[in-house]
């Protein structure tokens, strides 16, 4: 097909349902002379889910305008991106990504033969490129390090430096794979910018830039990896696609934010060149649309009801996802898949090191770090007293429920008037070492949002009306797993989890977009969106 097809038809292949296009220019002179280069990557962490077919129908019209396409399994900025997996895990992930990524495009009728995999350390622990990640290092300033990953990289007060190098990284990527165009999400612009900014000051040429849009997962949102409820897995039953979809949302004639319009916009369209709206004879029966803006208008003026959008997605999804079941069912995936994504929730402890007694269920030293490996509950404060050695105040009996029977010492407390503390229910982080603060013994601690820079600015979250002292607080999607019985305080577990913690627009409670929840409800804060939560 590519050879019967001019410059501009390749080009306008290649850019459609693109958001945005940087090098425009450059595409289309190096159509002009050859076939373009190009690659996407992906960080070898969360599972894949059917967001991912929005890349992989991109890739499908690249291959069909006749692009040379590699596709990074990008295992080393996986690690730097805060460390979410040890290496062992990385390297099961990758075998992972490899298998369903091929078994999507597969499933698409994308040509296997006619693409490149690369694993990122293959070519990233090279003499050459360490030596160009110290030449960047020494030209890229920590501000334009951390504002280039603003949107890709957990952003905090004091980050790591393995996220400040992650952009650069991925800059000199391009280079090393010899492109002449990177592919990804417009999330990653301010990365792709810091890319066309300093390559050339290492004598590297500027490549082109293709951004797809942000495509919004069931909930409206984002769709994330981390996001239970936002994501259909590859793997889910068919039931479980059924049972996900009828949550999703798809509020009749709203056309904003509505992921299920988007799934049926950005795949099933690019894919099929149609799409077909299943219902009941007496509503009309069956229609084919050709054109996915007149699924949008109908479904704007209410002439496609939300049950038949989601009922004529299920049908369309489960045909693009039961060959990936079927594949997934040979025994070594099945095993794979255990491997690289264990259940937190029946993560052993035993051996060398381990804890023993009630409320183990983690802390291993291969554990995943997960969030249902903190103790967090809600607490009812009895006392609030003045610090008799300093200018602030100390909880000095919080309830925490009959299951530990002890009352608890949160530490100092600092700019929260003693008024807003008394009698009032709060959160509480039950399972650190206790140790000594300014001379009071610590035997947990008092979780408040606060904001960066301003250190008067300090909340304690809310929980839901109703509440008892005790009540367990969880992230959706982690209801189940166990808590440390200590956390030990040599691997920094708080400290790696906390920097996920933070509190949305909405004023609500968050660890990486999944909501802190009671069996009531979600947490809040009062007035500080957008902070910290320490």
């Amino acid at each position: 097909m590519a050879d019967q097809l001019s410059p501009d038809e390749k080009y306008n292949l290649i850019t459609r349902n693109l958001q945005e296009v940087l090098g425009e220019e450059k595409l289309k002179q190096v159509l002009q002379e050859r076939e373009l280069k190009v690659y996407w990557g992906t960080a070898t962490t969360g599972k894949p889910h059917v967001a991912y077919f929005v890349p992989m129908s991109k890739i499908a019209d690249f291959l069909k305008a006749g692009c040379e396409v590699t596709i990074l399994f990008a295992d080393l900025h996986a690690y730097l991106d805060n460390m979410k997996a040890p290496w062992e895990l990385l390297e099961l992930r990758v075998k992972y990504y490899e298998q369903v990524i091929k078994a999507m495009l597969e499933s698409i009728g994308v040509p296997l033969d006619r693409l490149k995999f690369v694993k990122g350390t293959d070519y990233q622990l090279s003499r050459e490129y360490t030596l160009d990640v110290y030449r960047l290092s020494s030209m890229v300033t920590e501000h334009d390090a951390k504002k280039a990953g603003a949107e890709v990289v957990k952003q905090v007060e004091h980050p790591l430096l393995s996220g400040l190098l992650y952009p650069g990284l991925q800059a000199l990527d391009e280079e090393y794979l010899k492109v002449d165009a990177q592919f990804g999400g417009v999330d990653q612009r301010k990365i792709f910018t810091l890319a066309e900014k300093y390559l050339p000051s290492l004598g590297y040429a500027k490549r082109a830039h293709l951004m797809n849009p942000m495509v919004p997962g069931l909930t409206g949102t984002k769709m994330s990896s981390s996001e239970e409820e936002s994501k259909i897995d590859l793997l889910d039953s068919k039931e479980d696609v059924k049972k996900k979809l009828k949550k999703a949302f798809c509020e009749p004639g709203n056309i904003q934010n509505n992921g299920v319009l988007s799934f049926v916009k950005h795949v099933l369209f690019p894919l099929r060149g149609e799409f077909c709206i299943k219902r009941d004879p007496k509503w009309g029966g069956d229609k084919i649309y050709t054109v996915f803006e007149d699924v949008e208008k109908d479904f704007a003026e209410e002439l496609i009801h939300p049950g038949d959008l989601k009922a004529s997605v299920e049908v369309a999804l489960n045909q693009l996802l039961q060959p990936i079941r079927k594949k997934f069912e040979l025994p070594e995936l099945r095993k794979l898949t255990s491997l690289a994504y264990p259940d937190p929730s029946k993560t052993k402890t035993g051996g060398k090191g381990a804890k023993t007694g009630g409320g183990g269920g983690g802390g291993g030293e291969d554990d995943e770090l997960v969030p249902s490996r903190l103790d967090i509950r809600v607490g009812k404060i009895v006392s609030v007293e003045k610090h008799p050695d300093a200018d602030s105040l100390y909880l000095e009996k919080i309830d925490v429920g009959e299951a530990e029977a002890r009352t608890v010492v949160s530490g100092l407390v600092a700019y929260i008037s003693q008024e807003d503390l008394q009698d009032r229910s709060v959160l509480v982080l039950c399972n650190l070492k206790p140790q000594k603060m300014r001379g009071i013994e610590s035997q947990a601690m008092l979780l408040c949002a606060s904001v960066e820079g301003d250190p008067r600015r300090v909340e304690p979250l809310d929980p839901p009306e109703g509440s008892s002292p005790g009540e367990r607080v969880f992230v959706e999607g982690y209801e189940t797993g166990k808590p440390d019985e200590r956390l030990n305080p040599k691997k920094k577990v708080w400290e790696k989890l906390q920097v996920d913690l933070n509190i949305s627009d909405e004023c609500v409670a968050q660890w990486k977009d999944k909501q802190l929840m009671t069996k009531l409800g979600q947490i809040t804060c009062k007035t500080l969106k957008g902070g910290n939560i320490s």
